[in-house]
């Protein structure tokens, strides 16, 4: 709390706190949409699993915009960089997004000051969204199996 006010530690704590709420939402959507099963599905049920691949995927992607977006409002913020093999491009925010989300890490690129708050929700939001993903999926192949059986 150096250089910033309570104030605005708190506003890039709202920043953090509307990515880790706006992130669940949209899966919960997603897995509900999935859930309620899309019309294609529902006639070729041996694409379901599939299809919920690929849409899973989609929400994860759509999870990491709307972190690389706080990071930009974050950084733009003053609120810390992303520093390294970084040039501050759309791409670079969202490949240390993708690398956050999924708690692979790099490394290549690293969050300095209160930025690292960010980045560490990233990855526990990351890692349970994800695993709620593969609990998804794995009731999907369980009642899909049962129905061809």
């Amino acid at each position: 709390m150096d250089e910033h006010t309570v104030l605005e530690h708190l506003g890039n704590l709202g920043v953090i706190l509307l990515a880790v709420l706006l992130s669940t939402s949209v899966h919960y959507l997603f897995l509900k949409h999935l859930n309620r099963g899309a019309r294609l599905a529902l006639k070729f049920p041996q694409i379901r699993l599939g299809y919920g691949v690929i849409v899973s995927l989609v929400a994860h992607s759509i999870e990491v915009a709307l972190f690389a977006f706080a990071y930009k409002v974050s950084i733009a913020s003053g609120f810390g960089a992303l520093e390294g093999n970084f040039e501050g491009s759309i791409a670079d925010h969202l490949y240390f997004s993708y690398a956050a989300f999924t708690t692979v890490g790099f490394g290549d690129i690293v969050p300095t000051g209160p930025l690292r708050l960010l980045a560490g929700m990233e990855a526990l939001t990351g890692f349970v969204l994800i695993t709620w993903t593969a609990s998804y999926l794995y009731l999907e192949m369980t009642r899909m199996w049962r129905i061809q059986d």
